[in-house]
């Protein structure tokens, strides 16, 4: 579809209700977050020919609202609150409630309609929702063992020792069902034989990317890095020159693949090893060296997803 062809619709979602504005047609409206409400918001979008709804990511009261709006034949795009908010700034918009985040998010979406939305995998979506909440699961155990590390009264040390119990078994059985779903989905298991084949990279790493970062192999290096959050941005004016920073990307995602990449850098990938020995002779810190590892091994993962290929040492040199 032509630029020119699209009518966006930017949607405010709040537990109860949700507000949309059709900027081009200088319409806006408030919906319950009821059936009804659903329908009358199809039916006032029909009418004024929309074509891609978008939506800031809201805690998960989004997700029913893309689903209906997705039945209905909309492209939907759910895009990150932090950058429309940015944009607000940027226009002078300092105001803020409801109907104006609307209209925000439409004007952002006409702006920025570059990047169109990925197509919508339930199954993907599924395992999304699986994997978020065996690391939710995994934080707190993190938690009780990191308490259990300081003297504490026998009482106390028992019922942790119990819940940590508990919580081995739910995560065993999340991790089950994970493994499950990734066999019977023929595009996650082709998917995860790719990436598992890369010495350091476990099955939770595997489903963590899967899950969270469909764009792999479909995208240039630049924004698969972009993606994870491991793309150095520039810090400089005039003469000035500061260090570069990386910036935004999706947290879960890059928290679970610093751990792995940790492993895989000083201890099991050699190729990764020997990069991140080179770095730190050369005298950058480990904190920079590891993401920079972070940075060349997404960048390895997107061309091994885009061809098909399983890791090869021999493709992917030291430097």
């Amino acid at each position: 579809m032509a630029q020119n062809d699209r009518v966006v619709v930017g949607i405010d979602v709040a537990k109860n209700k949700m507000d949309a504005c059709i900027r081009a047609a200088s319409q806006r409206r408030t919906f319950e977050s009821s059936a009804q409400g659903r329908r009358q918001l199809i039916s006032w979008l029909r009418k004024h020919k929309a074509t891609t709804a978008v939506m800031e990511a809201s805690g998960g009261y989004e997700r029913d609202w893309a689903k209906v709006l997705r039945e209905a034949g909309l492209e939907v795009r759910i895009v990150d609150p932090k950058r429309v908010r940015s944009f607000a700034r940027s226009a002078g918009r300092l105001a803020k409630n409801d109907a104006i985040d609307a209209e925000m998010i439409a004007w952002f979406a006409e702006t920025f309609g570059e990047a169109p939305a990925q197509a919508y995998d339930a199954d993907r979506e599924q395992l999304l929702y699986i994997v978020n909440a065996r690391q939710a699961l995994v934080d707190v155990q993190t938690e009780l063992q990191n308490r259990n590390e300081h003297s504490l009264p026998d009482v106390v040390q028992k019922v942790q020792a119990r819940l940590l119990k508990r919580i081995a078994l739910e995560l065993a059985k999340l991790e089950a069902a994970i493994a499950a779903m990734i066999s019977a989905t023929a595009h996650f298991a082709e998917l995860a034989e790719i990436i598992e084949s890369v010495p350091g990279l476990g099955k939770g790493t595997s489903a963590g990317l899967i899950a969270a970062m469909p764009e792999l192999g479909q995208v240039s290096n630049k924004v698969a890095a972009a993606l994870l959050g491991v793309a150095p941005y520039d810090d400089d004016s005039g003469k000035r020159r500061g260090e570069r920073q990386i910036k935004g990307g999706r947290r879960k995602v890059r928290n679970l693949f610093y751990m792995a990449c940790l492993g895989a850098a000083t201890l099991h990938n050699p190729v990764l090893k020997a990069f991140y020995r080179r770095l730190i002779a050369k005298g950058k810190e480990k904190k920079v060296a590891l993401v920079a590892c972070m940075r060349k091994l997404i960048v390895i993962l997107n061309i091994m997803i885009g061809r098909g290929e399983k890791w090869d040492a021999s493709r992917y040199p030291v430097g």
